[in-house]
């Protein structure tokens, strides 16, 4: 037999074993969420495309952050609605390893995301003077493309690693989706050398970002106490308060299930705090740009009075 060679065909995603009326309480829960999380991040792509207040560095990064919680929302929870539907739901190895490889895209993206976004804010109160000249609009679209190649491109490695495993069996995965730790808990190969390459090359490209995102808000926090008026420093930490509560949601999150210890942590618990970066964060973060972003607000109203006018 060939070392790469894989004997199962499909994993068993088991979901939450639990009654037939949570499950279908949960589906709808779900279900809501997902309609949510779509309605509300293609409203604010909609209005950063359509509005001339929101043509500006800040909102095109935001546009970005609403595309990447659609396609990861879309990848993990039509697949999580059937396995509720019906206990437990069959997918093959193929579908398996594709949802695997977008699932750890788009969470890469949004780690270099929110690091290019917590730049962008140091720039703009630290130096506000020069910020047209630096966050330039080819600029943003370089620092974009760059978020995307490198989150397709760094993940394409590992996945191609993780599907020349053996897998002999069993083939039931105790999660809600193909998450990297169980997968590997099934293999029947020595996955050392995924484990090294997500240590390796993944580590570093998953905490720079971090790094960047902590030295910007310490270079923030001291240019704002510098300003002389209680009002000013309000309304400059106001410019970066959501993208701060964004960024503190994602990698509590993200932490918490990948960081954190997780002896003594039961399967449920796991499942849960899975959930929260993966279906109830995409949710949220365009609640909190609209709840607290006065230009977003004027944008839907603008909106709302031209197709009233019509």
């Amino acid at each position: 037999m060939e070392n790469n060679k894989t004997e199962v065909t499909e994993f068993l995603l088991l979901g939450f074993q639990v009654s037939r009326g949570l499950r279908v309480s949960l589906f709808g829960l779900f279900l809501l969420v997902y309609c949510g999380t779509i309605c509300g991040n293609l409203l604010i792509i909609t209005l950063v495309s359509t509005s001339k207040i929101l043509h500006t560095p800040m909102y095109f990064f935001i546009s970005q952050l609403s595309i990447s919680d659609i396609l990861l929302s879309t990848d993990i929870v039509p697949n999580l609605l059937h396995i509720l539907l019906n206990n437990g739901a069959t997918i093959t190895f193929i579908r398996c390893m594709t949802q695997f490889y977008t699932f750890s895209t788009l969470e890469l993206f949004e780690c270099l995301l929110l690091a290019v976004m917590s730049y962008d804010r140091y720039v703009a109160i630290s130096n506000p003077l020069r910020y047209s000249s630096i966050i330039t609009s080819t600029y943003c679209v370089i620092l974009i493309l760059i978020c995307w190649w490198l989150g397709f491109s760094a993940t394409l490695i590992y996945t191609i690693t993780i599907a020349k495993l053996n897998f002999c069996g069993p083939n039931v995965i105790d999660h809600l989706y193909c998450d990297p730790i169980p997968i590997l808990e099934l293999s029947c190969s020595d996955a050392f050398m995924v484990q090294l390459e997500i240590y390796v090359l993944g580590g570093p490209i998953a905490s720079i970002p971090a790094i960047i995102i902590v030295v910007s808000y310490t270079y923030i926090v001291s240019a704002i106490l510098r300003i002389p008026s209680s009002t000013g420093r309000q309304k400059a930490f106001s410019t970066c308060s959501s993208h701060l509560i964004v960024v503190s949601i994602f990698y509590i999150t993200l932490f918490s299930v990948y960081i954190f210890p997780t002896k003594g942590r039961s399967l449920t618990m796991g499942k849960i705090l899975s959930l929260l970066y993966t279906v109830f964060t995409p949710l949220v973060n365009p609640i909190i740009y609209s709840l607290r972003n006065k230009d977003i607000k004027k944008a839907i109203e603008e909106t709302l009075h031209k197709r009233v006018t019509w």
